[in-house]
């Protein structure tokens, strides 16, 4: 009578991909792999097999063909005979600036209130309170358009400034803002001035490196160096020093009233400045929150001990508090800038012109080319979105605690 015997201890079987725990999570994963893919192969089929039928093809050479529309707010050198391409460059810069602008306005106004609603005085608390409330339960495209609104019913027009019954001054004779967009004074670079631009760099990166030292002599020596003035030196001296040495070679185009509008300097158009503010305001008061629940992680003891030491409760907040509540604020602050950039594609509610109106609104609509038009909006989000994650992943690693 023959038996089976068992198999050698050394040797493999394939039931031991499903019954031995040493390869049951990979195989697993690798069947879910294979059906991830064949999923995609049936789709991609699916779409030309059906693009086919309709006599379509998946082409991006409507890229190079001229856009023929105009574009109210351009960073660049742009006409309605400008390729399709040049139109999406215009609409990624202008996405760009929004999110940049709305990054840095939203962390100002966050961390302001997030420290405010910790207060001890009573009123400025709960007026915080009611700000993170307010803001962050209702829709952003609701604040988009109440600001856009205000701005044309509350705002002067350009004719209100004309004449001797104008009802609508300049802002030191340099500024104008009017329901249209505001006007500022644009800088004007003449020979030499490349030395004063590189000076005042200069100084910024002289600032950080000043403060660097200030810090690591009090970390290490116990020595507290004053930052504030002589930050505010190397900012202004160095730079103020360079032009007027070289001349004066840089000077400002103001903005004046000719006709029925503002001609020169700089414009921002009234949708830009809703779309920014209501972006900043909006993520502010999530960002808010992110940074209180970063300051109370802090123990509590970590406080007692630096007033205990006689520090100030501004320093004790910039020295102690706030160094370690980055390592629980930084995460979900990466978070909210990925929102506030995707949450710009609501631009084209007030007819600002960023890539989801010139790519994915006009574009696509004068081509026909949806799917081409859609990949590469989805693509440049995506890039974006990798991007912040990276650059805010390395200040994370930066800023962390590192335990000895």
């Amino acid at each position: 009578m023959s038996t089976i015997s068992d198999p050698p201890s050394g040797s493999f079987q394939l039931s031991m991909l499903i019954n031995d725990t040493r390869y049951r999570s990979y195989t697993f994963q690798f069947i879910a792999l294979i059906l991830l893919i064949l999923a995609f192969a049936y789709l991609g089929y699916n779409l030309l097999a059906n693009l086919q039928a309709a006599g379509l093809n998946i082409s991006y050479k409507f890229l190079g063909e001229p856009a023929g529309y105009d574009i109210n707010q351009t960073l660049i050198d742009y006409t309605s005979q400008s390729s399709h391409w040049r139109a999406s460059l215009v609409g990624v810069l202008n996405t760009l600036l929004v999110a940049f602008l709305g990054c840095i306005m939203a962390t100002v106004i966050g961390v302001v209130v997030g420290v405010l609603r910790l207060s001890n005085n009573w009123l400025v608390r709960q007026l915080m309170s009611i700000y993170v409330e307010i803001f962050r339960n209702v829709p952003v495209l609701i604040w988009i358009l109440i600001i856009m609104a205000v701005f044309i019913a509350v705002l002067p027009q350009p004719r209100d400034f004309r004449g001797e019954d104008a009802t609508a001054s300049m802002v030191f004779g340099a500024f104008a803002f009017t329901g249209r967009g505001f006007y500022s004074p644009a800088p004007v670079f003449g020979p030499g001035s490349g030395v004063v631009v590189a000076v005042f760099l200069a100084s910024i990166a002289g600032i950080f490196a000043f403060r660097n030292y200030a810090k690591k002599a009090l970390y290490d020596r116990g020595q507290l160096i004053p930052t504030l003035w002589p930050s505010l030196a190397i900012f202004f001296i160095p730079a103020i020093l360079a032009f007027f040495v070289m001349g004066r070679p840089i000077t400002l185009d103001l903005p004046s009233l000719q006709g029925f509008n503002f001609q020169g300097g700089i414009f921002m158009r009234n949708s830009l400045i809703a779309l920014w503010f209501a972006l900043s305001i909006y993520t502010a008061a999530f960002i808010a929150e992110n940074v209180r629940a970063g300051i109370l992680a802090v123990s509590k003891g970590q406080t007692e001990a630096a007033a205990s030491l006689g520090l100030r409760p501004g320093r004790i907040m910039n020295l102690v508090v706030l160094p370690q509540a980055l390592r629980v604020i930084i995460p979900p602050l990466i978070s909210q800038y990925l929102n506030l950039t995707k949450n710009s594609s609501l631009a084209i509610a007030v007819g600002y012109m960023d890539l989801t109106g010139t790519l994915g609104g006009i574009t696509l609509n004068q081509t026909g080319r949806a799917i081409e038009a859609i990949f590469l909006l989805m693509l440049f989000y995506l890039a974006i979105s990798l991007a912040i994650s990276a650059i805010m992943n390395v200040y994370n690693n930066a800023v962390k605690l590192k335990e000895r």
